[in-house]
């Protein structure tokens, strides 16, 4: 396992650069944005439109408020989105960082089968449905938006065109919590960091993510009390941000992902894939990887045309 110690130096690229942090009206967004700013970067917060108190008392806190503006955007509404990058650029000229931050967790248990209805009828999970549409929705429009407008963007030193940095969770890689609509959702943002990287290395930008574990905030107000009170080790939202900042201007960094809990920061996509072996079995390990050269080889895996998709494209 590579354990990472964050490197100062990276924040003083900040200066100059654009970032778009989606849900930064508060907590880890907000600290990110407060980071950024104070290092020289313009910040677009983008949240939700009843978050504007919120997102406004945030500008008014940075070291430099001219440097930030609040931009209302559902990460969920396609047409909000485009206008959030459209904004973006036409204020500050570029975008070359996007933090895509938004995310909720249910408030009940998804799996409460004995949850019924008045007609003693199993309750819907539409919570759950919320859950998994912001995080997993909300982060992909996120990403495919930042793709699409950072094509566009000079090449830094390292050949890339820009930086985005999905934030995940530790519930992304293990799930024992029994939070079944974030953990689901988190795992998907795993799936997303992976499966982006070759639309990434097309386009030269840079797509890593971040994995917090326990982080005080309104997600965690039931218990993180007592959790602290107990000693165990915990994030707090400026260690976050700075780890995100880290991961964002380092130029080595290609779909990785860091663990942060507390002074315990870990990159878990490689120490993964250097196990592999051990994990499954060489000659399961060595199976996987000649099939993964043979898509590279066709140019990429073959796309079906699956009747229950082509419905819903006729439809929309």
């Amino acid at each position: 396992m590579e354990a990472i110690t964050l490197n100062p130096a990276l924040l003083q690229k900040l200066a100059s650069k654009t970032a778009i942090i989606t849900g930064a009206a508060g907590g880890i967004g907000s600290e990110t944005a407060r980071l950024f700013v104070a290092h020289g970067a313009n910040v677009v917060i983008a949240d939700l439109a009843q978050t504007r108190p919120a997102a406004e008392k945030v500008i008014a806190s940075l070291s430099d408020p001219s440097r930030a503006i609040f931009v209302p955007a559902n990460t969920l509404d396609w047409e909000q989105m485009k206008a959030l990058y459209k904004t973006a650029i036409e204020r500050f000229g570029s975008v070359e960082v996007v933090v895509a931050n938004a995310g909720v967790m249910e408030g009940h248990p998804v799996l409460d089968a004995d949850r019924v209805d008045e007609t003693g009828d199993p309750v819907e999970p539409k919570e759950a449905y919320r859950v998994i549409d912001i995080n997993v929705k909300g982060t992909l429009n996120t990403l495919l938006l930042a793709l699409h407008y950072m094509k566009d963007n000079a090449p830094a030193a390292d050949g890339s065109r820009g930086s985005i940095v999905l934030v995940s969770s530790v519930s992304g890689y293990f799930g024992g919590t029994g939070v079944v609509g974030y953990v689901t959702s988190k795992h998907g943002i795993t799936g997303l960091l992976r499966s982006s990287q070759v639309e990434a290395a097309k386009r030269n930008v840079r797509i890593n993510a971040i994995a917090p574990f326990v982080t005080p905030s309104a997600m965690s107000a039931g218990f993180a009390k007592e959790y602290v009170s107990r000693g165990l080790e915990a994030n707090t939202p400026e260690g976050v941000a700075t780890a995100i900042a880290d991961i964002a201007m380092d130029e080595t960094r290609r779909g990785d992902c860091f663990m942060t809990c507390g002074k315990i920061i870990r990159e878990m996509e490689s120490s993964l894939k250097r196990i592999t072996g051990v994990w499954l079995g060489n000659d399961a390990a060595e199976t996987m990887a000649k099939a993964g050269s043979f898509f590279t080889d066709i140019g990429g895996y073959v796309l079906p045309k699956l009747a229950a998709i082509s419905e819903a494209n006729n439809s929309s």
